[in-house]
């Protein structure tokens, strides 16, 4: 069966960027640049997103488009006969599922807000804590709206390449970019606006160098947001690499995807910054930022219904442009591995993808009792697994994958990532992505687990 391919060079990036763009864009990266001195850290972030994210992100569109396979046979076709590389397929495998495991949730958790901002009683002193607590608290809301979100896209990557996935994200990610300028625009016009977007976006060396500790804590956290924003180590983007011509080089390609996904960091942070300061709110991390904080700052605004139905649909967007990505992978590993038809596959994971997600999205109120230490509940668990591990691992494997003698090899990693027009992948990196790449990487791996286990010694 012949390979399906996009249909333009512009569904190829939107459809990564929609990979790359994810929730952490929203919650994480705003707070942790204005945590660590504004555009002092982002110039911190772009350095090791330059030294580390955009590399292995070449090197895994290249196995993809050299092999024009998914990761379920890519090692396969180019490894050298009688090695192991083949092997981590499975890991991959386990990667894509674990992933969805949590992340289908956390989308229905976005698909729910839409309506209930819609019809919120902003102005009225409206509970914005209890709401989100509620959510979590009610496993039959949950389960729903995980589901919503798992058929949602499994409709759309079920149309097929070209039909489903590359045509609707495409035109969810237009709608995305049209969206948080919008939004920004509206964050930066309010009165009081301009604390906030000063508190983010300019420099200060003095909170990044502020103490030894502070600076070490900032080049962990840019370093960890540089290797984490990409979506890389598990094949999520090696699919779309296999399914690209050979008409532009890769380099190009994966510095305009990590742009695109910058951008709508730095933009979001336009949204939260100037509107948290503009109402004296203090802007937080993690969940609460998205589902409670702000939506205390939608209420207190001006056709404040409209701001916070539009954030959501935004983050609604983001959420299932990532799931779409990531199926599609899922799809395309039962297709590639077992021979089978995109609908066999996809009816499969209808089933598969829902049931597997039961866990977490139970994990906040039937099994809320199921935690680790130092980790947390289900969802957090899994988030862990992913995150600082397999993604890591994964990632040190394309790269070693793409640099030693009984891997692909570097001459024919590079001859393929600067096949076509477009800026080339520079030959004298070697060194670089030989010793201080994996270096890095092991070093990020660490860094999830040193903390743990000293909880795990000193609890």
């Amino acid at each position: 069966m012949e390979r399906e391919q996009f249909k333009s060079r512009l569904g190829f990036i939107l459809i990564s960027a929609g990979c790359a763009v994810g929730l952490g864009n929203v919650w994480r990266f705003p707070y942790i640049v204005g945590e660590y001195g504004g555009a002092a850290f982002i110039i911190l972030y772009l350095i090791f997103l330059a030294a580390l994210g955009i590399p292995i992100m070449v090197m895994e569109f290249a196995v993809g488009r050299a092999s024009k396979k998914g990761i379920a046979r890519a090692f396969n076709e180019l490894e050298p006969k009688g090695s192991w590389w083949h092997r981590f397929k499975w890991v991959g495998f386990c990667g894509l599922y674990l992933l969805m495991m949590f992340y289908t949730t956390v989308a229905g958790w976005m698909l729910a807000y839409i309506p209930k901002m819609a019809t919120a009683p902003f102005g009225m002193g409206m509970d914005v804590s209890g709401m989100f607590d509620s959510l979590l608290a009610d496993p039959v809301e949950l389960v729903v709206w995980m589901v919503v979100a798992c058929l949602i896209s499994l409709l759309v990557c079920s149309l097929g390449l070209q039909k489903g996935v590359e045509r609707i994200t495409k035109v969810m990610m237009v709608c995305l970019l049209l969206l948080i300028g919008i939004l920004a625009i509206r964050a930066c016009t309010l009165p009081g606006a301009g604390e906030g977007i000063a508190f983010y976006l300019l420099p200060d060396f003095g909170r990044l160098f502020a103490s030894p500790e502070q600076f070490s804590d900032a080049t962990f956290a840019a370093l960890g947001q540089a290797f984490f924003t990409l979506s890389i180590g598990i094949g999520s983007m090696e699919i779309f690499g296999s399914y690209i011509d050979k008409k532009y080089s890769l380099m190009g390609e994966a510095v305009r995807i990590a742009g695109l996904d910058t951008f709508v960091a730095v933009v979001t942070g336009l949204i939260i910054f100037p509107a948290c300061f503009a109402f004296s709110v203090s802007p937080d991390s993690g969940p609460g930022l998205v589902f409670i904080t702000l939506p205390a700052v939608f209420e207190q605004m001006w056709m404040g219904n409209l701001w916070a139905t539009l954030f959501f649909i935004f983050m609604g967007f983001a959420a299932i442009s990532t799931v779409i990505a990531v199926f599609e992978g899922i799809l395309s590993f039962w297709m590639d591995q077992w021979g089978m038809t995109r609908k066999k596959a996809v009816l499969i994971n209808c089933v598969l993808i829902p049931v597997l997600s039961l866990p977490c999205a139970l994990g906040f109120n039937v099994w809320s009792g199921v935690e680790l230490p130092g980790i947390g509940n289900i969802q957090a668990i899994e988030d862990f697994l992913v995150s600082n591990n397999l993604l890591v691992l994964g990632s040190l494997v394309f790269v070693l994958f793409c640099v030693t003698k009984r891997g692909w090899g570097w001459k024919s990693f590079l001859a393929e990532a600067n096949e076509g027009q477009g800026m080339r992948f520079p030959a004298w990196l070697r060194g670089w992505m030989s010793i201080g790449v994996p270096a890095l990487i092991i070093v990020i791996l660490l860094m999830g687990w040193i903390p743990l286990i000293a909880t795990w010694i000193g609890g």
